[in-house]
């Protein structure tokens, strides 16, 4: 008897419900600002379908991926990613939190892949305008991230459904701050 293949969605949902239980995820409204008890009100608000389609020398820089082999939903990342225009490089790793240990991704900033562009670390399903956005003003700050698996987020598409999430930056002693933030659909 042939095994019925998981449709997109359930992937995903298994992604998010994997990834939640490794962060200890607490879901409210905006779970991660919640679970960082971080304030908000400050930072800038984007729409995701403003973000140009367009590639630019900034977007043609080299990403590379780190993910586990078993997890749909960061390839949905990588593709996307590779529509903005990115360079792609994807390794596929069974022993991710290796890797978060070694970028020193702050615990309550992980999620299901951890990526390395031009020096800075890119933990989650960061949307290509704040990893361009971070390319082109080279702040002081490690890395950025989104948390656990928004749906809605890049790669983590459910039709129309989007859930509110935060971008944050950390700097390399962990010190989260809001870098943007995406309002629900």
């Amino acid at each position: 008897m042939k095994q019925k293949q998981s449709t997109p969605w359930l992937q995903k949902r298994l992604c998010f419900t994997m990834a939640s239980a490794a962060v200890g995820a607490v879901v409210a409204a905006d779970p991660t600002v919640a679970v960082l008890g971080i304030s908000a009100v400050d930072a800038p608000i984007s729409n995701p379908q403003a973000v140009a389609q367009k590639p630019n020398a900034i977007a043609t820089k080299l990403v590379t991926v780190y993910r586990s082999p078993s997890c749909g939903c960061c390839g949905g990342w990588i593709d996307y990613m590779k529509k903005q225009g990115f360079q792609t490089k994807d390794l596929l790793i069974s022993e991710m939190g290796a890797v978060k240990q070694k970028y020193k991704v702050p615990g309550k900033l992980t999620s299901c892949h951890t990526a390395i562009v031009d020096g800075y670390v890119i933990e989650g399903h960061v949307p290509a305008s704040d990893i361009k956005r971070l390319l082109k003003e080279k702040p002081n700050v490690a890395g950025i991230s989104v948390p656990q698996m928004p749906v809605g987020a890049p790669g983590m598409e459910a039709g129309d459904r989007r859930d509110p999430f935060t971008v944050f930056s950390f700097d390399k002693k962990g010190k989260p701050k809001v870098f943007n933030k995406y309002p629900s659909s």
